[in-house]
């Protein structure tokens, strides 16, 4: 098997294609043929050694990945040789071949192709535990997505609609704007030109928005909190914009509203059966055709380097995914 190595975390250009021996599962493990992995903002992270989890050096990044399970662990009863799934385990995806988790994997239906899968199960379970669960997102209320034409936010837009939900996409660009549209955003806002708040106010009538979903932080953060209808959910997924932001504590007192922390991780582990149901719904909904993940692009896993680079840049719309050829 080759892989992507990670023996320095300083950076992406430390990462090497690297030969290794096939390794067998041990207890609760399953070997898969990787056939396709995306790239996610921790990926980023965390070869640089930036991400909240530091795994043992050396490692193989790649959080997301689909495949073919090629041998099976003793005490593994509900997974089979020759089976497709997708998983979600923080590392390994990004080679030829890795050791899973069982318990991760996620049994693909009928028509659900590797590359969909592969760029499923981090943006579709954020965003609906985000948006259903922890910001308890009626059908009519109006939501903010910000960063909306990423990979959270394209899946955030999905659901929020699916849910019946008026969708407020905020972008960078026009372009990125035009994809929000055709993911089914109501209205869009550049805001890279003009003032956040005025553009917040004209797209809610005044009224600000009932959820403000947030995967991006940073100085976009305050003028959003600021727009919040009256009971209005802030929720915290993530700062993809690098800073933290420090919110004035007076303005969820002023609006009656909530700050909701978003850690779709932490839900899994804590509540498995909860997360479990929330799954089989989001396979349910890509089945019958009401979400889908919005694919940047493909590229083969030897060109890691690039796809980084494309993603650092800010250029992708949605997920980009790397594919093993056949």
């Amino acid at each position: 098997m080759h892989a992507w190595l990670c023996t320095t975390p300083t950076g992406v250009d430390q990462l090497q294609w690297t030969q290794l021996p096939t390794p067998q599962p041990g207890p609760g493990q399953v070997l898969l043929e990787v056939k396709a992995a995306s790239l996610n903002f921790p990926d980023l992270l965390i070869v640089q050694n930036k991400y909240q989890m530091k795994p043992p050096l050396p490692f193989v990044p790649g959080s997301e990945y689909a495949g073919v399970v090629q041998a099976v662990g003793e005490g593994v009863n509900h997974l089979a040789v020759g089976q497709r799934v997708a998983c979600l385990s923080g590392t390994g995806g990004f080679g030829t071949h890795t050791l899973a988790p069982a318990a991760l994997c996620m049994p693909l239906p009928d028509g659900f192709g590797f590359v969909d899968a592969a760029a499923f199960i981090m943006t579709y379970a954020t965003s609906h535990h985000a948006l259903i669960d922890r910001g308890q997102l009626r059908a009519g209320e109006t939501v903010l997505v910000l960063g909306a034409a990423g990979g959270v936010g394209t899946a955030a837009i999905q659901i929020a609609k699916a849910a019946g939900a008026r969708v407020v996409a905020a972008a960078s660009t026009e372009e990125k704007c035009a994809l929000c549209r055709d993911q089914g955003a109501d209205a869009t806002i550049n805001y890279s030109q003009g003032d956040l708040r005025e553009a917040i106010k004209a797209s809610t009538d005044g009224k600000g928005p009932d959820l403000v979903y947030d995967p991006v932080g940073g100085d976009f953060a305050e003028p959003a909190f600021r727009s919040i209808a009256w009971r209005g959910r802030y929720l915290v997924v993530g700062f993809a914009a690098g800073p933290i932001p420090a919110l004035p504590l007076n303005l969820p007192l002023l609006k009656g509203a909530s700050l909701v922390g978003v850690f779709w991780g932490e839900f899994a582990r804590r509540e498995p059966k909860a997360n479990a149901a929330m799954m089989q719904e989001l396979a349910q909904w890509y089945g019958q055709g009401r979400i889908k993940p919005v694919i940047d692009r493909t590229m083969p896993m030897a060109e890691l380097h690039a796809a980084y680079a494309r993603m650092g840049s800010r250029q992708v719309q949605g997920k980009l995914v790397m594919v093993n050829a056949d």
